[in-house]
């Protein structure tokens, strides 16, 4: 079901951290309410399940906001924070509840780390070179979008099979 953006109008940072905001709620809402067998389940060849997609997401927020933007060294960030296989990977313990946790978690630490950056600040990344916090909120928009619409239909053929 299509809502309309809480803001559509105003100064581009709070637009950009609105959009954000709402991919970030979008993609939880795609699991949000399975069970926890749903959630894990895997309909396609890569590891890419429901539960997996918001722990990747966590992942994304670590790698764009701990790792390049404040320089944090891996074992220093709290979980997860490279960007391969391991980050859809949840652990048999953790629930979906726990990752949607995590993930808000993370959200909340980016939000904390973002407001001490102007959207033309640059820090290096190994692979992108200079980014600037406007392209890691406009990479993420993308990144959490495009999960998104993973998980909706995921979703959608998990709701089909019952």
């Amino acid at each position: 079901m299509f809502i309309w953006p809480r803001m559509t109008a105003g100064p581009e940072r709070l637009m950009l951290e609105s959009v954000l905001d709402r991919n970030r709620q979008a993609l939880i809402d795609t699991a949000r309410g399975l069970s926890e067998a749903d959630a894990r389940r895997r309909l396609v060849v890569s590891l890419t399940t429901p539960i997996g997609l918001i722990k990747h997401a966590a992942t994304a927020e670590r790698i764009w906001f701990q790792r390049t933007l404040l320089g944090l060294d891996e074992s220093a960030c709290d979980g997860y924070a490279t960007g391969d296989d391991g980050s859809f990977l949840v652990a048999e313990g953790e629930t979906l509840a726990d990752v949607i946790a995590e993930f808000e978690r993370a959200s909340e630490r980016s939000r904390v780390i973002a407001a001490d950056f102007e959207l033309d600040d640059t820090k290096a990344h190994p692979g992108a070179g200079d980014v600037s916090l406007r392209f890691v909120y406009l990479l993420l928009i993308e990144d959490f979008a495009r999960h998104a619409g993973h998980g909706d239909i995921l979703r959608e053929q998990i709701t089909a099979a019952r």
